[in-house]
This record gives structure tokens, sequence and C-alpha cells, in this order.
């Protein structure tokens, strides 16, 4: 079955970026020129997909409004002739079709993906995280993942390699290699303590998922925080079908982090069509004064 939606879980606080989030939802922080979320609705359109799930919360109006179609601001920048703008802003308003739903409870990832279930309804769909930046030269994230998806037709995470200090911070994969960047995985744990794993195969913010995933979800009992963990449930999913990892092509930026949103920014303003070349240059007149 072709994957035709895309889950967007926005509902978090933003803790980790307080006190900037306290008034503005984290993934509406600029990047360049544009916020975050921008990006990976983008990336989205980009791969194919034809219909975006937000999963809200109160105070999330921002990231729906963005996406919206904007009258006032329409007409005034064809008035003032701004055809640049214009064309701009007309462009973010027809993106794609976007629906939101509410996750009524702070319960966690997993918990806000089963709230999407109503509207994802009985087919595979992607999800990726509002803070997960991807930077790729060739194809998105999500198309490769969906490219092998097509030769699966299972769910499939993806993952990438960091350093056995930061196993912690991430869920984690231990899996049998199928072939160059995919493996069938055989266990995940959520965050596990430094030198309880051999594997250094970090989950990131991109997930394709089977249906299924939603009775799992509904029967997961909270684990790791007191929420209840997509990790748990995928690994249930794991012991009926083929799950797959996948080492994506690009690079990742955790644009809900400071550091990695400050290195994100810097990552995105040197592959800018405009800013590009004078920024490269002003980061060599930087270095240079160091």
């Amino acid at each position: 079955m072709k994957v035709r939606k895309a889950v967007i879980p926005v509902a978090g606080l933003g803790t980790r970026f307080l006190p900037a989030s306290k008034a503005i939802p984290k993934e509406m922080l600029t990047i360049v020129d544009r916020p975050t979320i921008q990006y990976i609705v983008e990336e989205v359109v980009n791969s194919g997909i034809e219909v975006i799930i937000f999963v809200t919360s109160e105070g999330k109006s921002a990231i729906e409004n963005h996406f919206d179609y904007d009258f006032e601001l329409d007409t005034m920048l064809r008035q003032k002739n701004k055809p640049e703008l214009y064309e701009e802003v007309r462009h973010i308003s027809n993106l794609i079709d976007i629906i939101a739903v509410r996750q009524k409870k702070p319960l966690g990832l997993g918990h806000a993906i089963w709230s999407a279930r109503n509207v994802v309804g009985h087919e595979p769909f992607l999800v990726l995280l509002g803070d997960d930046l991807v930077l790729s030269d060739n194809l998105p994230c999500c198309r490769q993942m969906l490219n092998l998806y097509d030769e699966v037709q299972e769910s499939i995470v993806a993952i990438q390699r960091v350093a056995p200090e930061e196993t912690g911070q991430y869920g984690i994969v231990e899996g049998e290699p199928v072939r160059d960047r995919v493996h069938k995985v055989q266990r995940m744990v959520e965050k596990p303590p430094p030198g309880t794993t051999d594997s250094d195969l970090a989950i990131i913010g991109r997930y394709l998922l089977q249906p299924d995933i939603f009775d799992l979800l509904q029967t997961t009992t909270p684990g790791h925080g007191g929420e209840i963990q997509l990790t748990d449930a995928l690994m249930a999913l794991a012991r009926k079908r083929p799950l797959y990892a996948y080492e994506f092509e690009g690079t990742r930026f955790d644009a809900g982090d400071k550091l990695g949103y400050l290195k994100a920014i810097i990552a995105f303003a040197r592959c800018h069509p405009t800013l590009g070349p004078e920024f490269r240059q002003h980061l060599k007149e930087v270095c240079a004064a160091l």
C-alpha cells in the first residue's frame, strides 16, 4: 500500500529551549529564514507525501497558522508590489493538506502517535519529530525510507551511529545487518545506561510504520520517564513481523537542543541559495580571526 500520510507530533513543551519556548513553540524558532517546522514539512512534500497530521496541544496554534492562508498579508504584499515575498507566502500555504489533532494528555511520543489513529486509518504512515532536521545532498531522508519500504513492505526506523558515551541519550537498535545501511531489528532499548549495550545504532526522529502499531500502543504500559514509549511498541511489533533499521544518508541536527540548533543554523546557512556564498566567506574570516 502506498504511503500517503505523515504524522508530525508537535505537542511537547520544549523545555530544553526555555525561556525562548515559553511564548513561541520550539518548532517555530527560525533557522535562517524559515521556522524549523517548515523544513520538516518541505522534506515530507519533497518525498511525495499527500497529507500531514500535526499532533498538537494548547499553545501550538502558531504552527497551524504558519501554513494557513493569510488574506491580509497576501493583500498587503500585492499592494506593496513585493512579488518575491508574495510568492513565498503563497507557496507556504499551498504546500500540502494539513490536519491537526490534539494530544489531550502529555503521555509521551507513543501516546502522541496513537492520538492520530483515527485520521491515519489502516494504512502505513511516516512519523517525523518536529525538531529533528536532516540535511541531505540528494534524496530527502523520508524519500530514502520510502524507497526501502517499496522493497521490504515493513516498518522502518531511521538510525545513525553515535559515540558509545552518547547511547544513553537515544533509543538504541541491536540488529542483524542485511546489507549496506540496512539492519533487521532484534532488540530495542530506550536510553540504555552506558555499558549495557554493544550497539551504536541510535534511532532518530524518522519512522515509517505499519498501522498495527496503534493496537500495540494502546496496550503499551508507561515505560522510561513514566511515558508511553514508542520504542516499547516497536519492540512488540518486531516480535510479530520484521522491523528494519536504516542508516540514512545525510546529517541530522537536533534543533530542539540549543547547541544542535546553532549547528543547524550554520549548516543550513552555508547551503542557502542566496546567503550561502557570503556566509561561507564570513565563516572563513571568523575562523581566521580566532
